[in-house]
C-alpha cells in the first residue's frame, strides 16, 4: 500500500480503519504499532505503541502521520520501513478500498 493510500483513508474519517496495525522492517522484534480514527472524540486519531507512553492523540490525520514519535521519526518519514498487517481489523491481505465508509458527522 502506498503512503497517500493509507493517508487518504484515514484523513477521509474513514469510520471502520480503527485498529489499523504495521511493524517497522527493520525492527528485529517486529512490535505492533496500533493507530486509529475514533470520531466520538475532540481528538479522534490515536497511536498505541510509540515514543509517548500509553500513546497519544491527535485532531487530524495529518498531525497524526506527520508526529515524530516513532524513534524520533514519523510514519511519513519512516514509511519505506512500514508494513502493514491490517486495516481496521481486518487483514491486509483480506482488506477492500470498498471496506472505506466516510464519516459525514
Amino acid at each position: 500500500m502506498k503512503y497517500k493510500k493509507l493517508f487518504n483513508l484515514f484523513d477521509q474519517k474513514c469510520t471502520n480503519i480503527d485498529e489499523t496495525s504495521f511493524v517497522f522492517k527493520d525492527d528485529p522484534h517486529k512490535i505492533e504499532h496500533y493507530i486509529g480514527y475514533l470520531p466520538q472524540y475532540e481528538f479522534p486519531y490515536w497511536v498505541g505503541y510509540c515514543d509517548v507512553e500509553d500513546g497519544c492523540e491527535f485532531k487530524t490525520a495529518k498531525e497524526l502521520f506527520e508526529a515524530p514519535i516513532f524513534d524520533g521519526k514519523s510514519i511519513k518519514d519512516r514509511w519505506n520501513e512500514v508494513e502493514i498487517i491490517a486495516i481496521g481489523a481486518i487483514n491486509i491481505d483480506e482488506w477492500d478500498e470498498k471496506f472505506c465508509v466516510p464519516d459525514h458527522g
